[in-house]
């Protein structure tokens, strides 16, 4: 659910400027359903429309709200997210060869679902959090996070700067078609995942061997 009605977004924006697109887009990046694609969009529209706000401040706001909120998320997902699934995920059936598994596919795709996801309204919530707990390096992070964000608030940018209300009306529909999609892809890697769990958790092992990294524990 948004925490922010979508009617109120236009003032909020002509109100708190850049600074509401970047902190909308941060926020979502770590973990909280706020609508920043819709605030990029809807900046953009009034960008190209009123010349209320610069286009390419509202572009650099977005990015540096993603690339800010999206780090955030990463270091929750590392250093909480991954200590409580190594402490307790045996409790949700979530076992050390599981978690390594997890942790030997994102080092493997973890790349491309960084990158992509921030075009999928699920992904753009909660990627930078998995890839942290399954422990993805933060150089490879960053690099496909922050392409990602350029590439995503360009396009949207852009797109609803030129196309004003009529990109503003398409956006949702499709946020909500790669939803859909996003959702049957997980829906087929579970299934995958269910069907060749052993082969993968060896393979895992064999490219990650030895014991989970351990969880560090507070002073």
């Amino acid at each position: 659910m948004l925490l922010v009605p979508h009617g109120d977004l236009p003032h909020l924006l002509e109100t708190c400027g850049y600074g509401a697109i970047g902190g909308l887009v941060a926020l979502e990046g770590m973990g909280i359903p706020l609508p920043g694609e819709t605030a990029l969009v809807s900046a953009a529209v009034l960008s190209g429309t009123n010349h209320i706000l610069n286009i390419w401040l509202v572009i650099a706001a977005a990015i540096a709200g993603a690339m800010i909120g999206d780090n955030v998320g990463f270091w929750l997902g590392r250093e909480f997210g991954y200590g409580l699934l190594a402490r307790y995920g045996r409790c949700i059936r979530v076992t050390e060869p599981r978690i390594k598994l997890g942790q030997y596919l994102f080092l493997r795709y973890g790349g491309r679902v960084v990158f992509f996801g921030r075009f999928v309204a699920i992904l753009r919530v909660l990627g930078a959090v998995l890839a942290g707990t399954n422990r993805l390096p933060w150089p490879r992070f960053f690099l496909y996070d922050a392409a990602g964000g350029a590439v995503w608030a360009t396009i949207y940018g852009i797109g609803a700067y030129c196309l004003g209300q009529a990109m503003s009306h398409l956006a949702e529909p499709v946020g909500i078609g790669l939803g859909v999609l996003a959702l049957i892809g997980l829906l087929g890697l579970t299934l995958f995942l269910h069907r060749h769990e052993a082969a993968l958790e060896e393979k895992a092992e064999a490219a990650l061997p030895g014991p989970l990294q351990p969880v560090r524990h507070k002073k």
